[in-house]
């Protein structure tokens, strides 16, 4: 068996500097993936595990769906990687660690694995065709387990040269007969004979490196809770006249939900009564005078962004779309990657108006309606044949057809034309907010005549899906979705980004759970 002097010859003492940098930065980068979790609200790996795509996907979905399974994962995905990091920095029972720290990143990488065809579209920032960073601290990780922890310095190290005689006899030679069981070798002696000589500074100060990296990285550590307390307290302070304020921003999590989002028939479809819109996901963003929205809104919805924001809609229980063709794209790569089943209904917003409806057709469309600025140009110019054909093409093809609109004219247009489509989508809100401008209207109101509109729609026997609900943000969720449901909508598209998803739901359970002031019967 090879004594230190032998492995010590053998090796350049910068080979062992560099092991041991080696160890401890991952030991840093996993300390602060536990740390940052644990300060994080409501951090859970739900998302993670609900979207996990390869061998054990059954087994992580069955731990997303069940909360205390959930909760035990997030307590021991926590805890594990603050412990295996502190004790990797230290290297403190580095070979335990190191074992356990494979098990954990081994556990991550088959997760969502790094495989062509498992990721969410373009590369991401550490994945590389089958290598991700996972992968390359995994293999590192069993360099470390296979190196004895006293070859490199640390605590472990350490403990042989400082341990009392007595109690290195008494611990070695068991541990010497466990290894010898274990056929493990070892590069050093010490653990069965106490040292015989007194331990040289030197060697106590590369054993004790890791402290002041410790030191550095728990002041970096409070100079960052320190900055973003001074933050949070700066933005408490902060409020505005209109109401809108920055004062928290907690958004609820699945943990909070309330139940799952009923449903109801359109055609042979059952369709959740809350919709989801696809605006806020394609970047059309109604934001009035703010020209810079649409591109904040297409940035923030990366693919994997609206993969996670439609895979917790359907968390919810929310199960369609409304969206145009042009991201059939992105459904339809939601669907192939088996993320989920959301189904796509399409507005067939385009210049040709029945090639739009094939294109949706064929890119597995769920439902196809006449979208609403379409609609209302063809009733402008009487060409309400053209609205017909579209809704003959769409049920030839088996599908549920619809009419949408802005305009009440529109709707009445293709009543008095004999037209009846499967459902319809009209716009509903009421004018009681700051922007609703008659005489400036410009991108600030969609439903100028909502006693009207509810009037008529009362009248009409095809489901009607309601939107524009909210006027585009100037309304509160809870106001428009009560509003809407009251007035005779038996359906509400609403766009959401993700973190309103569970709390539009919530309310939308408690106004469809309550007693409904509703003349027009439910139509769906």
């Amino acid at each position: 068996m090879a004594n230190q002097a032998e492995v010590s010859r053998s090796l350049p003492s910068s080979a062992y500097w560099g092991l041991t940098l080696l160890r401890v930065v991952i030991g840093w980068h996993l300390l602060y993936e536990g740390l940052s979790k644990l300060f994080t609200p409501g951090w859970t790996a739900y998302n993670y595990l609900a979207m996990a795509k390869w061998i054990l996907a059954d087994l992580f979905h069955w731990i997303a769906a069940t909360p205390p399974a959930l909760a035990t994962v997030d307590l021991l995905n926590i805890w594990g990687l603050i412990l295996i990091g502190m004790a990797l920095m230290l290297g403190l029972f580095s070979r335990v660690a190191s074992l356990g720290g494979v098990l954990l990143l081994g556990l991550h990488y088959v997760a969502h694995p790094a495989l062509v065809g498992m990721d969410f579209g373009v590369p991401q920032e550490g994945s590389y065709l089958w290598i991700d960073k996972n992968i390359v601290e995994l293999f590192a990780l069993v360099l470390f387990s296979l190196i004895p922890g006293k070859a490199l310095w640390g605590i472990d190290r350490l403990s042989a040269h400082l341990l009392p005689a007595q109690i290195g006899f008494a611990v070695a030679r068991p541990l010497a007969r466990l290894r010898e069981r274990l056929r493990v070798r070892s590069y050093s002696s010490a653990a069965s004979a106490p040292p015989e000589t007194p331990l040289p500074r030197r060697e106590l100060l590369r054993n004790l490196v890791a402290l002041p990296v410790l030191g550095g990285f728990v002041f970096a550590l409070l100079r960052k809770i320190g900055w973003e307390s001074y933050e949070e307290r700066f933005l408490q302070q902060v409020d505005a006249l209109t109401g809108a304020t920055i004062r928290s921003f907690d958004f609820t999590t699945l943990q909070q939900l309330e139940g799952q989002m009923p449903k109801a028939k359109i055609g042979d479809l059952d369709i959740s009564r809350i919709i989801m819109g696809g605006n806020l996901i394609g970047g059309w963003a109604h934001a009035r005078d703010l020209i810079y929205v649409s591109k904040l809104v297409k940035a923030y919805h990366s693919d994997d962004k609206v993969f996670e924001t439609l895979m917790l809609a359907e968390s919810c229980g929310i199960n369609a779309l409304i969206t145009n063709p042009l991201l059939c794209r992105v459904v339809s790569e939601y669907w192939r990657r088996n993320i989920g089943s959301i189904h796509f209904i399409s507005d067939c917003g385009g210049r040709n108006l029945l090639e739009r409806v094939q294109f949706s057709i064929d890119n597995a469309a769920s439902a196809c309606y006449v979208r609403g600025e379409v609609g209302d140009q063809l009733a402008r110019e009487g060409n309400f044949e053209l609205i017909a054909r579209a809704l003959e093409l769409t049920r030839d093809n088996g599908l549920p057809a619809g009419i949408g609109a802005h305009s009440l004219e529109t709707i009445i247009g293709c009543v008095e034309h004999g037209l009846e489509p499967d459902f319809w989508m009209k716009t509903l809100h009421h004018c009681d907010y700051w922007s609703a401008l008659k005489e400036n209207q410009h991108d600030n109101i969609w439903c100028v005549n909502p006693e009207e509109t509810i009037a008529f729609m009362e009248e009409l026997p095809q489901p009607w899906i309601a939107f524009k609900i909210l006027a585009a943000g100037a309304i509160h969720p809870e106001v428009g979705l009560k509003y809407a449901f009251e007035n005779g909508a038996d359906f509400a598209c609403v766009g959401m980004y993700d973190f309103q998803i569970v709390d539009n739901t919530n309310l939308a359970l408690q106004v469809l759970s309550n007693p409904l002031e509703r003349r027009r019967p439910w139509r769906a």
